[in-house]
């Protein structure tokens, strides 16, 4: 990890780690910048594709408005001027109209006998004085022209007119106001784009800051959920490895402490073997080589079963039968020479002896119990084993003065203390033959202070077993133990 780091400095040299969270913080401004940006454009664009037709529509339908009331104004002076000029009487006075609204009454001959307008009818009066309805723009203004008739007679023309001005001012007006609504449509969509983008980004802020811890060595760091289904498929993802990193980052960091402790004893032992060998005038090499190669082969056993327990997270369990594998631990036990060939013992008060476990976890965890044995016991090792119900007990017992450590802290992990006599002890040993027990779904527990006597309770099981291949024995055979144990 810590050349992952330096190679990472090799590359960026300038980097440092304010640097790189001004850098995430720069980035994702930008991010949210593109975010809002998008957003904003496409409600102007939307609001424009909408709103073009919709400001021609709303024209067109203010021109026709304007048209018809220009209209209505003229039916009305022509309803009012219809009798005066049926009887040949003076016409009336046009009616009031709105401000730039100009109403003219015109006889047949073409002249403006009323109102305001020409003095003689254009040409669109012209045309109503042929009995035609005529509804014109010019340049300027609107003009409807409606004549008077009379028993079918034509007795004169209304000329109704209006400027073009009034028709802008009012699409003027009713294209501000859209205008105003499309403002404050795309300010609302401006507001609410901030704020989803914020919400985008806070939780990709948080994982990229998780996973730059995760890439910085920090395999604890996890991402929260941020309640968006893809983000979180993500964050899920991201947990799920910094866990496996963690996991595997602990199990190499426990088999090396646990290697070094386990593997402390039988290195002890095959290093004085060969010194007394060397040592010793006459001593036959050959027997000491061999004896010597035998502890390797045992060494890399261990070795096999640690890396076993330390890279193998879910370890299936075994039907084991217990007794081969006891069978060659009293081997090891009678060439060790730390012993002084102590005697070892095995009582088997049940048959089949088999558990539910691993085969590499159930040597480490007796290996620790006898190398407990061998540091800080005396006299004869007893190993029991018996049926305790729905589990096969294992007691491991010496006849040394006692545990004299609490038995809150006897299985407790912690550092050696090189000036401690259980420094070789009861410090990692004891954690470690816990940790594999309960993970095999057993327990281990002191059972007795004095004689000092240790209990493994491991899940019975019924079938056919997996036979552990022994170790050649240099000592008494099993029966003779048993029957040995018995008769006492």
């Amino acid at each position: 990890m810590a050349s992952a780091r330096q190679t990472r400095a090799q590359r960026h040299p300038n980097a440092t780690p304010s640097a790189a969270v001004g850098a995430h913080h720069g980035h994702n401004r930008q991010v949210r910048r593109r975010i809002v940006a998008v957003a904003t454009l496409a409600a102007v664009l939307a609001i424009g594709l909408f709103g073009v037709p919709l400001a021609a529509t709303v024209a067109k339908y203010l021109l026709d408005d304007e048209r018809g009331e220009l209209e209505q104004v003229a039916d009305v002076a022509a309803v009012s001027s219809s009798i005066a000029l049926a009887r040949g009487e003076p016409p009336t006075p046009m009616p009031d109209t709105e401000r730039g609204t100009d109403l003219g009454l015109y006889d047949t001959s073409g002249q403006r006998i009323s109102g305001n307008g020409p003095r003689t009818a254009d040409e669109p009066t012209r045309r109503a004085l042929a009995g035609h309805q005529v509804s014109d723009e010019h340049t300027d203004e609107l003009l409807v022209a409606l004549p008077i008739s009379a028993n079918g007679t034509v007795l004169g023309v209304i000329r109704a007119t209006t400027p073009f001005s009034e028709v802008y001012q009012r699409v003027g007006e009713a294209w501000l106001a859209m205008a105003g609504l499309g403002g404050i449509a795309v300010l609302l969509v401006w507001l609410v784009a901030r704020a989803l983008a914020a919400r985008l980004i806070r939780p990709l802020q948080q994982l990229a800051a998780a996973a730059e811890a995760l890439g910085n060595g920090d395999f604890s760091v996890r991402a929260a959920p941020a309640g968006i289904r893809e983000i979180d498929s993500v964050s899920t993802a991201l947990n799920t490895t910094a866990t496996r990193l963690d996991d595997l980052l602990a199990r190499e960091r426990a088999f090396s402490t646990d290697a070094s402790h386990q593997l402390r004893t039988p290195l002890t032992g095959l290093r004085l073997g060969l010194e007394v060998a060397l040592d010793t005038p006459g001593q036959d090499l050959r027997t000491a080589i061999s004896t010597a190669i035998e502890d390797t082969e045992r060494l890399q056993a261990t070795i096999e079963d640690l890396l076993k327990l330390a890279r193998t997270a879910a370890r299936p369990t075994e039907l084991v039968d217990v007794l081969p594998l006891l069978t060659e631990l009293r081997a090891a036990w009678l060439r060790r020479p730390d012993t002084g060939r102590r005697p070892f013992r095995i009582n088997a008060t049940t048959s089949p002896a088999t558990a539910h476990t691993s085969t590499a976890a159930l040597r480490q965890v007796l290996t620790v119990l006898l190398d407990n044995a061998a540091l800080h016991g005396a006299g004869t090792v007893t190993v029991t084993v018996r049926d305790a119900g729905d589990a096969l007990a294992i007691d491991v017992a010496d006849e040394g003065p006692g545990i004299t450590t609490e038995p809150a802290q006897l299985f407790t992990r912690r550092p050696p203390d090189p000036n401690a006599r259980e420094a070789n002890g009861h410090g990692i040993g004891l954690a470690l033959a816990r940790s594999l027990t309960e993970a095999e779904g057993g327990r281990l527990r002191l059972s007795t202070l004095t004689p000092p006597t240790f209990t493994v309770l491991l899940p019975a099981a019924v079938g056919e077993p997996t036979q552990v291949e022994p170790a050649p024995d240099t000592g008494t055979d099993l029966a003779a133990d048993a029957a040995s144990s018995s008769s006492k």
